[in-house]
């Protein structure tokens, strides 16, 4: 999968209340996407904080699983970790994209929510496969969601993943593996 990347951003998003908001980087979500990142064979997996000490933070949790005693302790988390790059905007993931082998980058987002124009899974799948030429940029949001500007920009917004109960709010955790089995996963159907 040498043409899709995913990115985790942290700003903008929402909160409950719907103003738009920095939210922290957590430690699970740098492991646990990572590892789905690494098991689906994605190229890198972003972290996007605009706030330095964020970043710093996550580097420090990166650096343990692959320099230190971490990496001797779990060497599987250290190749997953190897694909995490931390930037500060999503400009910032594209123009680095951009620069890693020249292709165009498409974005698609994903959301709770249903969006006009809302793209399948098997259609972005097949759009994937036949685009060699193009690169294409996964953006999770975390909080509330992506904000309105970063959904109404993207190339694809995909269907929301819709569970056979009322409840609706997978953690981002989740959603990455789901959607990433969905992309990039075996054909079992």
């Amino acid at each position: 999968m040498d043409n899709i990347f995913l990115a985790l951003v942290h700003y903008p998003v929402y909160n409950k209340n719907m103003d738009v908001i920095s939210t922290s980087i957590t430690n699970l979500d740098i492991h646990d996407i990572a590892r789905t990142v690494a098991t689906y064979g994605l190229v890198r997996y972003y972290i996007v904080h605009p706030h330095k000490a964020q970043g710093e933070i996550a580097q420090e949790i990166i650096s343990y699983w692959q320099e230190g005693y971490g990496s001797v302790y779990n060497p599987d988390r250290k190749t997953a970790l190897d694909r995490v790059v931390i930037k500060e905007s999503i400009q910032d993931v594209i123009t680095d994209i951009t620069l890693f082998n020249g292709k165009k980058v498409k974005t698609i987002v994903t959301d709770a929510r249903i969006f006009p124009n809302s793209t399948g899974y098997l259609e972005l799948r097949e759009r994937i496969a036949s685009s060699p030429d193009c690169n294409f940029l996964l953006l999770f949001g975390t909080g509330y969601g992506l904000a309105k500007e970063i959904m109404d920009n993207a190339d694809y917004r995909l269907y929301p993943i819709m569970g056979n109960g009322d409840y609706n709010h997978l953690s981002v955790r989740s959603a990455v593996s789901i959607i990433l089995d969905r992309l990039c996963g075996e054909k079992w159907w």
